[in-house]
């Protein structure tokens, strides 16, 4: 009991301020992916061939740019984007310096996700819609994405999950967050209790995402 409180006393506001970096970094970093990444997820779709908006060449642009970026390991993207971060949110340090390349880094894992859910809505409730003359805008929202709805909320948990891995990637830059601790304290210090907590967390965080993400992909296949 007394090396817990010693432990709390000592590191206790410490995990509990990277803590909230990582739910900063992951939750800011989602939204501006999930903007970014779903319009192009739906742009995939609706560009394939025999597809609404038929355009091999849009298609073929959007599919290449989302694998080069999908197929490169974020701490490498990481690194590669330090000047083009600073360019744009003038430091490459702290939450606010990791935010661009963790968008950069989902976004289009996001759009694949996306894409995947929108295509296993059925062909046949798609083509009577159209055939009744309903414009694409009023599909896309209230058919493709309400019947692709527990597909999508899965997909987004998942990419959430993955958002956190990076956020502890992003640790090495001095990004902030658990994963910063677990590498500063933890690794280099040689203090495995630190990262023994951080651990726990970052699993119950991840424990907690999923089950609301299966919670919510069940109750809305029932709405």
């Amino acid at each position: 009991m007394d090396n817990i409180i010693e432990f709390y006393d000592r590191w206790g506001g410490l995990i509990w301020e990277a803590t909230i970096e990582t739910f900063q970094m992951v939750s800011i970093s989602f939204l501006i992916a999930v903007i970014f990444g779903l319009p192009l997820g739906v742009l995939l779709v609706l560009t394939r061939p025999n597809k609404s908006w038929d355009n091999k060449y849009v298609y073929q642009f959007l599919n290449i740019v989302i694998n080069v970026l999908r197929s490169i390991p974020f701490i490498i993207l990481l690194f590669f984007l330090l000047p083009f971060t600073r360019s744009i949110v003038g430091t490459s340090m702290g939450v606010r310096g990791v935010i661009v390349p963790l968008v950069v880094y989902t976004a289009p894992y996001i759009a694949r996700l996306m894409e995947s859910a929108l295509l296993e809505v059925d062909k046949g409730v798609l083509e009577a819609y159209e055939a009744m003359g309903i414009k694409t805008r009023h599909i896309i929202w209230h058919v493709m994405v309400q019947e692709a709805k527990p597909s999508i909320i899965l997909g987004l948990t998942i990419a959430t999950i993955g958002l956190i891995g990076a956020t502890a990637m992003a640790g090495l830059v001095g990004a902030g967050g658990l994963g910063d601790v677990a590498y500063r304290f933890g690794h280099l210090r040689y203090q495995p209790n630190v990262m023994y907590v951080t651990i726990v967390l970052l699993v119950i965080l991840i424990q907690a995402i999923q089950s609301l993400g299966n919670i919510l992909a069940t109750k809305s296949k029932k709405d």
